[in-house]
This record gives C-alpha cells, structure tokens and sequence, in this order.
C-alpha cells in the first residue's frame, strides 16, 4: 500500500578502474528483473517503488536483480549484478470476516453455568496485532444468557452459559456476534474500525432433571410432648420436564440420623416418630430427597427446619446453690435472705413466680416468708437472736409456682446455717471454719494437735542432720596427713610376731576365705619312714594312721577357717612337698648340713599322742605340720 516512488534501497558498485580516465570507472545501474513493481536511478543506485497499491496479501517477496556497467553504458563496457529481495511489511488493510453468516449450536438444558458451550472464528488476513480480534455479542436476548470471549492463540470466540436453562421455558436463544480488529491503521481510520458479523442460533436440548422443590427450604413448628404421629407439615415437588413424571419423598438420614420424624412417600406429609422435649432439642434440622418414579437416580434435596414448641411441663425451682447464712445477732422482722426461681420451659410459660410457705405444718416459729410479687420472695425472721450452740442447723421448705397453662409447682428445701456475725451482719468465720472442718473431717483442736506434730518432727530431724554434719571428719586434713598415709600402708610390719603394726585381715583373699573345701596341701598317700637309726622304723597300724590323717586335716580347715587369729606366715607359706620327689626337698630341714643334727628326743617330754606323731612322720615332717599339731593337741 506504500504510494510510487517509495524510497526502498541503494546499492553501490565499485570499479577498480583509474575514475579519471576517460570513462573507464563511470558506473551506470539498470534494473534487469523486477520490472513494472520497482525501478532505479540509473546514477544514485537508488531503488523505488513502480506500481501502486502492492497487496501483501497478493504477493509478499520480490527478488530485484540490478545490473552495474562502466564505461557510462555504452558498448564494450564492463558490468555486474546483484540481486535484491524484497519484503512486503503487513498492514491492517483488511477487516475480519466470518466464513458464514449463519450458525447453528445445540445446547443441552443440563449445561453448567460458567461453562464454554460452543465456539465461533472469524478469519483475519492480515498478521500479527493487525489481525487481532475482540468478539462481543450485541443483542440483548443473547447477551442475557450468553457470553463471548476471545482465545488470543487461536482467536477463536469461547460461547459460554451466563444462566441456566430451562427447555420448558425457552426452547431457542438468537445471538448477533461481531468480531472487530482492535488495531486500526492510521493510514485508514477514516474508515472506522473493520468489523464483521455473524448470528449463532442456538437450540435448548430437553434434558430428564431432577425434581424442583416448590420452595428452596421450609420452617415447620410442632409441640412437645406432641403424641407420635402428629403432622409437622408437608413439601411438594414436581418433575420440570414435559412429561411429568410423579415423585417420591425420602428423607436423607446419613447426615445426622434424625429419627424424630418420617416422611410419606407419595405426599410428603412429614410426621413425628418419637415424643418430643423442647428443653432437650427446641430445633430438629432435616433433609428431604424427591426423586422421579421413572428415573429414581436423578435426585434433589431440601432443608427442612422444624421448631419445637414449648409446653408448660417442667415445675419450678428455687435458684440457690449455697446455704442461707442466719447471723445470731438477727431481730424479729429482719430479712435474712432474698430468693427467686428457675424454670425449664419457656419465658412465656415461666416469667411469673409465686411463693409460699409449705402448708399442712404447723407454723414455724422460727422464719417466715413474703411473696414480694416481683418473682422473688424474702425469708424474714421471727424470734430474737439465734444460737449456734442450742441449734445450728435449721431445714425451711418453700413452695414455689409458676404461671403457665396449667400452672406447675415444686417445693425446694432451704438449709439455713446460723453463723458469728460483725455488727454490719458480715459473717465473721462460719464458712470458712466450716469448709475447713468438712473438708477435712476434723475438729480444729485435731488439726491443731497434727500441725503441732509435724512442726515437732521437722525440728528433730533438722537437729540430726546438723549433729551428723558437724561430727564427721574430712577425709583429707592437710598434705602432710596423706604423706603420712601412703608411707603407712607401704609398711610391712614387723613380720609374724608384729601383730600391733598392720592389720592383715583385709589382706585376706576373700575366695580363701569363702572356700570350705580342703587346703591345698597334698597329703601323704603312704605311712613315712621313720627318721634316724637310734629309732626302729615300722609302719603304724593303718587305723591309727587314718585318725590322725583326718585329725590333722579337720584342724588344717578350722585354722583356715579362723579368721580372728594371725595368718602364721609358717600356715601360709609351708606345705606338705610331697613324697619321693627326685628333685629333694627345698625345705632347711632336710639339707645335708642340719640332717644328721636333728634331735626328736624333745618329743618324749609331749606324751603319747605327739610321739606316734613323730613315728610316724619321722624325720620328713616339717615345722609346718609339727606346728599344726602342737596347736591342735587337747
């Protein structure tokens, strides 16, 4: 659309040629394909548009090829060439339009509102934001039910659903869509924005629905303690479609599972199952389902309230949760305390109160009671001065109606607790001595005398604790008291003889200690030889051989046994060694240099007993067992 002559390129050629030579580097441009769409000044290389009005639309590349020739063009003179393409750019020079005029759309009346329904295109020639196009529907029928909208990839029209349909209602909607480039080209706004427009018939598709409730929820009301089977009330709902389908009623008990009520099949007359308490439950929430005999799937529900109405069947009661407090200081006349009542039912059976005396006994000489009219009532007192002493306690019951159809009454026993009391009629310690007391089950002087125990352990026990403390001794005094200690438990002692220096029962082994079998000593298997020649060797008679064995072995374990006296380093190092050893004895006893100076003629000052011992261990009895039998000698 660009007007002729339009500036479109240059182009240069060089020529090596010496430009001051005749006409050797003088370059003339010419257009040798291209022609009648664009042309070139033969000088400037300068190329233009020829032909007005290029359509895009019609053809968008042009390749241009331009000829270069020296020697001014004329014969004999030397060229090249080069080609140019060329691109249409796009305008908006053409409006959207529909490929019909007319439409058609079929919509089922079952349709979700806010859901798309249909789709309409009109098409655009141009590119980019020149074919742009906005939709909108311009008939006031259709824009009620409908609206448009455009898809920006692949602008497309969405139709979607404003409001729902109804095929009994309206059968066939008419929508006027246009569609408008939302850019204009300058160079054409005198035209107007391009548009176009289409008209969408659409038809309603009758659709089987459910059953429509005649309102969208009910409030039904009823009496307590109505008799099971009363009427509440009734809903109704019918089948939208043309046929008219009849209805059947349930209610829905998933939800709650009231089963207060039932509900009549075919005339939804709703009825009562159970007896009814309004100060229980004043409000019953239900819901009711209608469904169509011919197409029982298809389901619709509603909310059914129903209000319990109140009925004068609960008597009156006195509203007090605490004793009546009678000072002792009370005059005749005096009001001891204001009371009123509480009823169940509702306000407008139980706003009224009257109150009175219990009649059929004599009369109490002690309180009496005023109706103050008002719904509240005083207890006043008749005598002079109570005491705590002669009575503490006094029982006052008192009749109370209300005023409701019929009139209901109930008696209330008041206790009345004389009490202490300032001159200002403020109690001075009845409740709380009395709280204290029966709560704990006592008496004062009894928490007095508990109190005084508990006070008197404490001290003792603190007073322990504190001579414990102050007696005992720190385990380390100063530096040089543990020097002292460690050079003291290095300490030997003075051998077996120092019995004073250490003490070496905690040295004992405790397995030792513990072991009740035999020592470790290896007794003879045989009877000894007898030692020396001034003595005759014979063999002891086996009997006597075996007492004395067993003898020596009984006191072996008592001495092992005992742990008050010393361990003897002579029990604890010696043993028996054994009998025919090749290797000899260790023992000083039998070495070559004191053998033959052993003397066992001190035996015969020992009596009887030691010199059968002698004889029968000869010389290879060692210190360790002469010892054991010294000890153990009678």
């Amino acid at each position: 659309m660009s007007q002729v002559g339009t500036s479109v390129y240059q182009v240069t050629a060089l020529d090596a040629d010496d430009p001051t030579y005749g006409n050797s580097a003088r370059v003339v441009y010419s257009i040798l394909q291209g022609q009648p769409y664009f042309s070139i000044d033969p000088k400037t290389g300068v190329i233009r548009t020829a032909l007005a009005n290029m359509d895009r639309e019609a053809r968008e590349h042009y390749a241009v090829v331009i000829q270069a020739k020296d020697m001014a063009g004329s014969v004999g003179g030397l060229s090249g060439s080069t080609t140019i393409n060329i691109t249409l750019t796009d305008v908006n020079d053409n409006p959207p339009k529909f490929p019909q005029k007319n439409y058609q759309l079929y919509v089922p009346e079952s349709a979700q509102v806010g859901k798309p329904v249909g789709k309409i295109k009109a098409n655009d020639e141009d590119l980019g934001v020149n074919a742009a196009i906005k939709y909108s529907i311009i008939n006031s029928e259709g824009a009620a039910m409908f609206s448009i909208a455009t898809d920006r990839d692949t602008r497309e029209g969405i139709i979607s659903l404003k409001k729902p349909l109804n095929y009994e209602r309206k059968k066939t909607y008419t929508l006027h869509i246009e569609g408008v480039n939302t850019h204009v080209e300058p160079r054409f706004s005198y035209l107007g924005p391009f548009k176009d427009t289409a008209t969408l018939k659409i038809t309603v598709g009758d659709v089987d629905e459910p059953p429509v409730f005649s309102m969208d929820y009910y409030i039904m009301d009823v009496y307590e303690n109505a008799r099971i089977g009363t009427e509440v009330g009734a809903v109704t709902a019918r089948d939208p479609d043309s046929k008219n389908s009849p209805v059947r009623y349930f209610i829905d008990r998933s939800e709650h599972g009231d089963k207060y009520f039932n509900i009549d099949m075919d005339s939804g007359v709703i009825k009562t199952t159970q007896s009814l308490d309004r100060e229980d439950m004043p409000w019953h929430n239900i819901t009711v389902m209608a469904s169509e005999v011919d197409n029982p799937s298809l389901l619709s529900h509603v909310s059914v309230t129903v209000q319990v109405l109140d009925v004068n069947d609960n008597p009156p009661e006195i509203k007090t949760d605490k004793e009546v407090v009678v000072c002792e200081s009370s005059r005749p006349g005096q009001v001891i305390q204001t009371i009123t009542a509480v009823d169940k039912d509702d306000f407008a059976n139980g706003q009224r109160f009257s109150f009175s005396l219990l009649s059929g006994i004599p009369v109490n000489p002690n309180f009496t009671l005023k109706d103050n009219e008002d719904n509240t009532a005083s207890i006043i007192a008749r005598r002079r001065r109570f005491s705590r002493l002669v009575q503490e306690l006094y029982e006052l019951p008192i009749v109370v109606w209300d005023g409701g159809e019929p009139a209901l009454s109930g008696t209330s026993t008041l206790t009345l607790r004389v009490c202490p009391c300032q001159w200002n009629g403020r109690v001075q310690t009845c409740q709380d001595e009395r709280g204290l007391l029966s709560s704990a089950g006592l008496s004062t002087g009894a928490l007095i005398a508990i109190l005084l125990c508990i006070v008197i352990l404490l001290v003792i026990v603190v007073l322990f604790i504190t001579l414990r403390r102050s007696k005992k001794e720190p385990l380390i005094i100063s530096e040089e008291d543990v020097r002292e200690n460690v050079v003291t438990y290095d300490d030997e002692g003075g051998g077996e003889e120092d019995t004073e220096a250490f003490d070496i029962i905690a040295l004992r082994n405790p397995a030792a200690a513990e072991e009740l079998k035999f020592r470790r000593d290896v007794r003879p298997q045989a009877a000894r030889q007898c030692g020396g020649p001034a003595r005759g060797c014979h063999s002891p008679p086996e009997l006597d051989q075996l007492n004395v064995q067993k003898f020596i072995k009984q006191r072996l374990v008592e001495a092992d046994m005992d742990t008050s006296g010393p361990p003897y380093d002579s029990l604890q190092t010696y043993a028996y060694e054994g009998q025919g050893s090749p290797t000899g004895s260790i023992s000083s006893l039998d070495s070559p240099g004191t053998h033959s100076e052993r003397d066992y003629n001190y035996l015969d000052d020992w009596g009887p007993e030691f010199q059968k011992l002698a004889e029968l261990y000869g010389e290879d009895m060692d210190v360790a067992e002469l010892d054991v039998a010294v000890t153990a000698a009678p």
